[in-house]
């Protein structure tokens, strides 16, 4: 299946706090995902 969605190095931060550290996601074609935080 073909890509529909692609994420790469995803920094999030909260003031001092990072949330997130460099993620990865990808997502094919047809396929469902959930990102609960």
């Amino acid at each position: 299946m073909s890509t529909a969605i692609s994420l790469r190095d995803v920094v999030k931060t909260f003031g001092p706090t990072r949330a997130l550290d460099g993620l990865d996601l990808e997502v094919a074609t047809g396929e469902v995902h959930g990102y609960l935080g």
